[in-house]
């Protein structure tokens, strides 16, 4: 294997959503899907690339992810 990640397409890319993991919401990036390893095991996981308000860009399960609620 010659590359660790690959870009994935998703509805919401460039749109403002919420991870509901942590309440953040922010602008979704991109999808990557990586190899991630640890001591334990090694394994290709998606993940979401969110910049939050601050401009700091974090991760989180793409499974987190659902667009945000428009404000009143």
């Amino acid at each position: 294997m010659t590359e660790g990640y690959e870009y994935v397409p998703h509805r919401l890319l460039r749109c403002r959503v919420c991870d509901i993991a942590s309440g953040v919401e922010g602008e979704l990036m991109a999808v990557i899907n990586e190899y991630v390893s640890s001591t334990s095991s090694e394994h290709w996981m998606e993940l979401a690339y969110i910049r939050g308000t601050s401009g700091r860009e974090f991760t989180t399960a793409v499974a987190n992810v659902e667009p945000a609620k428009a404000r009143s």
